[in-house]
């Protein structure tokens, strides 16, 4: 028999504050072909992210992120879900979790393809807090299509603060 709603919330809320309280993949590392930084002006969440990519694959994630627990935890998840798979898979994992955030709670999560993904869920019920899960999601995209562009021609180069 399946786990009730109650019950379901509860382990949610539990993944979301593991992967808050101790992220996965987090400070910025080198080597990587693009960096992004995208901000949620509604709430102040904020997410430096890069990416390195070698042969299609996407051998890292690495970033740096302030903001609420829900932004924080999605992107330590997302790390987890997508760093050693293909860019293809992990586009189509991409997919499948911006389709459950727009669902408004109605689309039932896939554990075999989002995992710890899936205790977003209930916060696609909220439209305020689908900006949150989704920040460091798009930001990947963004640095993701940015590093396939940039391959073609040259690797980024890393800036010096000056």
């Amino acid at each position: 028999m399946s786990a009730t709603t109650p019950d379901l919330d509860s382990l949610y809320q539990e993944i979301i504050l593991d992967h808050y309280k101790h992220p996965l993949n987090a400070g910025l590392r080198e080597p990587f072909e693009a960096e992004v930084h995208h901000v949620n002006p509604t709430c102040g969440d904020e997410v430096t992210l890069r990416v390195h990519v070698t042969d299609g694959k996407v051998v890292d994630i690495s970033y740096d992120a302030v903001g609420c627990s829900i932004s924080q935890a999605s992107t330590s998840v997302m790390t987890d879900l997508l760093i050693g798979r293909s860019v293809e898979e992990a586009m189509g994992i991409h997919e499948v979790f911006l389709t459950l955030m727009q669902g408004k709670g109605q689309v039932e999560p896939d554990e075999d393809v989002l995992e710890d993904g899936i205790a977003f869920a209930g916060v696609a019920k909220f439209p305020a807090r689908v900006k949150c899960a989704l920040l460091s999601w798009m930001a990947w995209k963004d640095a993701t299509a940015s590093a396939a562009a940039t391959s073609a021609v040259e690797p980024v180069e890393t800036k010096e603060k000056q």
